[in-house]
Order: structure tokens, then sequence, then C-alpha cells
């Protein structure tokens, strides 16, 4: 089995960090009234939220102000996650859960995520997640294609798999754990499994009428989401 996790709003919540530390790294960079009104950020990749950002404030997405506004977000980010020890916070079972997931040798856990990894790893470690339990990890900014998608990381995860341990994993056996509908259809593009977790802004009927084969209101039934997790698909 092959488990690939989401992180915001799947293992995790920063109350908004991320919003917030991209808004003041566009502000310090380029412009005092630079806003992130309007954006879409929930479930997508942090290349593509960046190109809206900056598209929204009529600044030019050049290599040169992307790679200036990462780093800007990175250290805003860092910034407010060390000096609000609070407003990181892992979500119910999520403490439970992994480690028992990563114990188990029929099971190979990953991360499939919008983060670049080191903000993503940075978030783990804020909500005393050690992003080292997760062997596999596939990031926003590891799509092979341009322009980047989220339905373009589950086969990067598929090949990951294949050379960590020598074998092909059946596509029914790979289960996309997220909060959002682009988690799910990301999942259902390649014929895996999607659970949805109703922890961010959709609800669990909402991620089922997404597409998801199964949603729960959070992971803190921890024995009965780790069942329907290990279970092959049929």
């Amino acid at each position: 089995m092959l488990l690939l996790f989401d992180i915001d709003g799947t293992l995790l919540i920063t109350r908004r960090g991320g919003i917030i530390a991209m808004e003041l790294a566009g502000r310090e960079l380029f412009r005092p009234d630079f806003t992130v009104e309007g954006v879409e950020f929930a479930g997508r990749l942090d290349p593509l939220i960046s190109i809206d950002v900056l598209k929204r404030n009529s600044v030019a997405q050049t290599a040169e102000h992307l790679n200036a506004f990462r780093d800007g977000y990175r250290r805003y980010l860092m910034h407010l996650l060390t000096h609000e020890t609070d407003r990181t916070q892992a979500l119910p079972g999520v403490h439970g859960i992994i480690p028992t997931l990563a114990k188990r040798s029929d099971v190979v856990l990953g991360l499939l995520t919008g983060n670049w990894p080191e903000t993503g790893k940075f978030k783990l470690r804020s909500a005393g997640i050690d992003p080292d339990m997760f062997p596999l990890a596939v990031w926003g900014d590891e799509s092979p294609h341009h322009p980047p998608a989220r339905e373009h990381l589950p086969p990067v995860a598929m090949h990951r798999y294949t050379q960590r341990t020598g074998r092909q994993v059946a596509r029914g056996n790979v289960v996309v754990i997220g909060d959002t509908p682009h988690d799910v259809h990301c999942a259902k593009a390649h014929g895996c499994r999607a659970l949805g977790v109703g922890t961010g802004l959709f609800t669990p009927e909402q991620l089922m009428n997404a597409g998801a084969d199964h949603a729960v209101a959070s992971l803190a039934d921890e024995e009965a989401v780790v069942k329907w997790l290990t279970t092959p698909a049929e």
C-alpha cells in the first residue's frame, strides 16, 4: 500500500499562517498594499498560488520575482510559526495514525502536497510531526509538466515507490488522503483511491460528491481510519 497524505488541513493547521506569510513577503518585496485577497489557496500548488498572487498585484511573474517571493514566504512563515508556537497544531488522530502506519511493513507512507519542501517540512516539524516518518514525498514544485497541476503528482509518487521497493504498486492500492476536492481529483485521475478528511474547508459530504471513495469528519477514529486505509482494493 502507498498512502499519500496532504499536509495543510489534513495533517495540521497553521491558522492561515501561510496566507499571512505570503502577504507579508509581497509587501516587503513589491508594494505596501500587496494583497492575497481573492486568490484560491486550498488544495493548490504553491508555485501556482505564487503566480496568481503576483498577477493579482500586477507584479511581473518573472523567475527573479518568483524566486524572491518563495524565499520571502519561507522567511516570514518560519518567523511566524517559530514565534507563535500555538499557531500550528496537528489535527485530531494524526499523532496516533502516522506512527502506527509507519511501523507497518505492508505500508509505504508518503506526502503528496502543494507545499514547497522547505516550508512543508517546517510546518510538519512545527506541529510535532517528523517529516522522516514519510520516506516518500512529492512536493508542489515537482510536477514534470508545465504548467504544473496536482494531477501530475500521483504518477511521480508511484514511480518513486517502484524505485524504493523494486516493485510496482496497483493503482487501487494507492490512497490519497486530503481535505479538498483537488486531492480527490488528483487521485481519481489515475485510478487511485481517495480518502476525504473534513478538517479543512470542505465537509465529508462535499468530498464524497467530489468523488472520494470514503470520507471522514477527521482522523480521530484512528482504528477505523487505519483499517480502511490498509484494506486492499477489491
